[in-house]
């Protein structure tokens, strides 16, 4: 293994790099090899859709990342889970399928990245798809990824019904022809289990010969002969190990381990590279640079009736029959995601697409991952779409297994934290319409201590948190802090590309994977084009 040669390597088993796994290997004439840090996606709760609750908290298949000390958020430091899995991420997140705006790839396109605007992603999105509803203009069928639709419930219709009558429109269709709009989510599931990529595209592909998959994987360093990518080292079973690529390393780590593995191996901000004692190969400030997250905060609720999965698995009886019900019919509390019903909505009458994107979620606990609540509750989360605050990654050492430092700088800009608390009052707004008001018997958080904008911004920098969606620390572009061109090559360097998250310009206006599955798609098209 120390010496074997591929044609590519992908570094990261994630949403993107299963994709890249399984394209570029359909070519029988070239050798695929695909390092994951992780372990195989065996546990069962992987595969179960409401198992997200306990994959973002397990270490044994996460990061489990934690942001410095963000001044917005008084100080706080913040849980920042990331898949450290075959499917990365796409194996732990919350399954809603959301793919962004139109705007946001036009607005892609108008940076300088020609080949990124709507028209021109949409066919990947499509490939990708295989929607239980069927194809049209907008959807694919027969595409390898799942997504379904979420089954009805009394209290999400209520709460639909609200949005309407507070003028927010119904939208059964978030990917279709517009965004705005109330209406229930699409997950990446297929009859009933999730539809991560290592399922879709990467179990597929296993049985190739010419596909190799390593996990327990970590990769410490890029080898590079002058300016250009020959190879990866690894550190497996606790021996480094090396591979030698012959046409492209392509780095499908995500936000968060794509810009440390650049560092690392001397792509990156030269002063901080120097200051770790590490020889500068191409000094790219942009490395780690440019970082976009979507911050959230929470209003829980307390339901007047027994409609919340808090009350399906209380006891332990509760929980047989929810486990039951899965197991039959693959329906109930198991089979849910993290949100039930999704509202697009703008929180200025002149903004031209939505701003804000809440959550409106069956059930409540204190944080990702806790401990339902007692009482039956129900929890609308609020995220701002297009934030104006910009982070970082740092290595904070030339060791690959030190984390690094993440800085997100929420609610960094005036406008971010208008937009905040503009979408929380928005969603109060519709929890007192009449036709919601009546199934909530108080409401928990913010309270009613918290009345005025200054008492909700408060609230928000002291109780909100990521909502998992962290991107652009390589981001793609023609300016000097851009990391990578539009075929995804990183500037500077030969035989490497980068082809996760961290490539987009900007954060699209929703839930990453689906973009990050398109990303995927479509550099993979790029690559061999590339190398005909």
């Amino acid at each position: 293994m120390e010496s074997a040669s591929y044609d590519f390597i992908v570094v990261g088993a994630g949403s993107a790099g299963c994709v890249l796994a399984n394209r570029l290997s359909a070519d029988p004439s070239v050798q695929v090899l695909l390092l994951e840090a992780g372990p195989r996606d065996s546990s069962p709760w992987i595969h179960i859709p409401v198992g997200y609750y306990k994959g973002i908290v397990n270490p044994a298949i996460g990061w489990g990342y934690e942001t410095d000390p963000v001044p917005g958020t008084h100080n706080r430091r913040i849980s920042w889970p990331r898949g450290k899995v075959l499917g990365g991420s796409s194996s732990i997140n919350g399954l809603i399928y959301i793919r962004g705006q139109a705007q946001d790839f036009d607005h892609w396109r108008q940076l300088g990245n020609s080949g990124w605007d709507w028209d021109s992603v949409k066919p990947y999105f499509i490939r990708s798809e295989g929607r239980d509803r069927g194809a049209d203009a907008f959807h694919g069928a027969d595409g390898p990824l799942g997504v379904s639709d979420v089954h009805r419930n009394e209290l999400c219709d209520a709460y639909i019904e609200a949005a309407r009558q507070a003028g927010i429109p119904y939208n059964d269709d978030f990917n279709g022809a517009r965004q705005e709009g109330v209406g229930y989510f699409q997950l990446t599931t297929r009859r009933g289990r999730r539809s991560s990529t290592a399922v879709s595209y990467l179990k597929p592909a296993r049985k190739r010969p010419n596909l190799h998959v390593v996990t327990g994987a970590l990769a410490t360093r890029i080898l590079l002969e002058g300016r250009r990518a020959t190879g990866i080292s690894y550190l497996h079973n606790g021996e480094t190990r090396t591979a030698s690529v012959r046409r492209e390393l392509v780095l499908s780590g995500g936000a968060i381990n794509s810009p440390q593995l650049l560092q690392l191996s001397g792509i990156g901000p030269g002063a901080l590279l120097q200051s770790h004692g590490i020889e500068v190969v191409a000094d790219i400030a942009g490395v780690g640079s440019s970082l976009q997250d979507h911050y959230q905060a929470r209003n829980i609720y307390e339901c007047t009736r027994p409609l919340s999965v808090n009350d399906e698995v209380r006891s332990p009886l509760h929980k047989v029959a929810a486990a039951l019900r899965w197991a039959l019919f693959r329906t109930g509390p198991l089979a849910i995601g993290a949100g039930h019903v999704g509202l697009f909505a703008r929180t200025r009458p002149e903004l031209e697409t939505p701003d804000v994107q809440f959550h409106f979620i069956r059930f409540s606990a204190d944080e990702a991952g806790g401990k339902l609540h007692d009482y039956s509750g129900f929890t609308v989360s609020v995220c701002h779409l297009r934030p104006e605050s910009r982070g970082s990654i740092h290595i904070r050492s030339a060791d690959a297994r030190e984390p690094p430092a993440i800085q997100p700088n929420y609610l960094d800009t005036t406008g971010d934290r208008d937009t905040m608390v503009a979408g929380m009052q928005l969603a109060r707004k519709i929890i007192a319409i009449p036709a919601m008001k009546s199934y909530v018997r108080r409401e928990v958080l913010p309270g009613p201590d918290v009345n005025s904008d200054e008492e909700m911004l408060e609230y928000i920098r002291e109780y909100g948190s990521t909502i998992f969606h962290p991107t652009s620390t390589c981001r793609m572009g023609q300016d000097d802090m851009a990391v990578v061109d539009e075929r995804l090559r990183v500037r500077g360097v030969e035989a490497l590309r980068v082809a996760d998250a961290s490539v987009m310009p900007t954060v699209v206006s929703g839930n990453t994977n689906a973009s990050c599955v398109m990303i995927g798609e479509k550099a993979a098209d790029m690559i061999v084009e590339d190398s005909r």
